[in-house]
């Protein structure tokens, strides 16, 4: 398939014309005519339904129009690069938990990029999409949060699709709820406390090779009858704001979002549930200046954050 033929019918399926086509093109008419009924019969499609009100697509030619318009595109970008001299772009990606910690370490790292070209990806998800990530969407890192009791079950599975992994830090959740919550006020909060009030949660929890509904009953007992799942972080913390009726457990969160929201963090004296956050990339990659920079800001706020409320 020539490419010099696909260009001709990009051009002519953007104007609708040989005549307007050849025009643009510089080329003359019958070539152009010639180098798409080649690239048809190559195909072995018709691509256009010819009139003599000029040449309309045809179901067939619209697909292959979409396909040539990329393969066009991505043929310019290569000849920036290397006749060009186009400077390549730094690129950064990571899918992680939704997590105070991680987010303030994000935007640490944001203040250290250069001036260079940079493409940014920052994705808050759940396990199973964060691995997901890595595996078919081009994510290069990923931080993956589990039980500490499903540790085998995630060691397996990530060995099994060769993924490396490496442990960033061991916590146990704490409360968040309104500073006007009654919750606030008590001197020991324990799982009897939190019956009567509504709980913010995620709904989308994950292990490996075991049944959702056994996850489900683990991580979302049902002790609790009253619950709002949210999977955006900043509307948990308007609610958490707003009502002062609700909590949500999370990773030990910064004063200053607290502040921010008018929350306060509270430890569950029932609560010895220990979490695992794990780095996770592909078997074999090299970390980048980028990924390098990231992780250090992350163990940063690892240790302003999550060491001094384990302590």
């Amino acid at each position: 398939m020539n490419i010099l033929h696909m260009k001709y019918a990009v051009e002519v399926a953007k104007v609708g014309s040989l005549n307007k086509a050849a025009e643009t093109l510089l080329i003359a008419q019958p070539n152009i005519s010639r180098s798409i009924k080649e690239l048809e019969a190559d195909l072995g499609i018709t691509i256009f339904d010819r009139s003599s009100k000029g040449m309309f697509l045809t179901p067939e030619g619209e697909n292959f129009i979409g396909y040539a318009k990329n393969i066009l595109k991505q043929i310019e970008q290569v000849e920036d690069i290397y006749k060009n001299g186009a400077v390549k772009k730094q690129k950064f990606s990571i899918s992680v938990p939704r997590a105070c910690y991680i987010s303030e370490a994000f935007a640490q790292f944001s203040k250290s990029l250069s001036f260079d070209p940079a493409e940014i990806f920052y994705k808050e998800t759940n396990s199973q999409r964060t691995i997901n990530n890595i595996l078919n969407h081009d994510y290069k890192l990923g931080i993956i949060r589990y039980a500490e009791n499903y540790d085998k079950y995630f060691k397996t599975m990530l060995e099994e699709k060769g993924l490396s992994y490496e442990m960033v830090t061991e916590f146990s959740y704490s409360l968040i709820m309104s500073a006007d919550s009654p919750l606030a006020e008590l001197d020991e909060i324990t799982f009897d406390d939190l019956t009567d009030y509504i709980e913010i949660a995620h709904a989308d929890p994950y292990v490996p090779s075991l049944p959702l509904s056994k996850v489900v009953k683990e991580e979302l007992p049902d002790n609790i009858e009253r619950r709002i799942f949210i999977f955006e972080r900043a509307s948990q913390f308007d609610l958490l704001s707003e009502n002062p009726d609700t909590f949500m457990w999370v990773s030990p969160a910064p004063q200053k979002v607290l502040d921010r929201y008018n929350l306060v963090q509270r430890k569950c004296v029932d609560n010895k549930k220990v979490y695992k956050d794990v780095l996770i990339y592909k078997n074999g990659y090299k970390l980048t200046k980028l990924d390098k920079q990231f992780i250090t800001e992350l163990c940063e706020s690892k240790r302003k954050h999550l060491n001094k409320s384990n302590s």
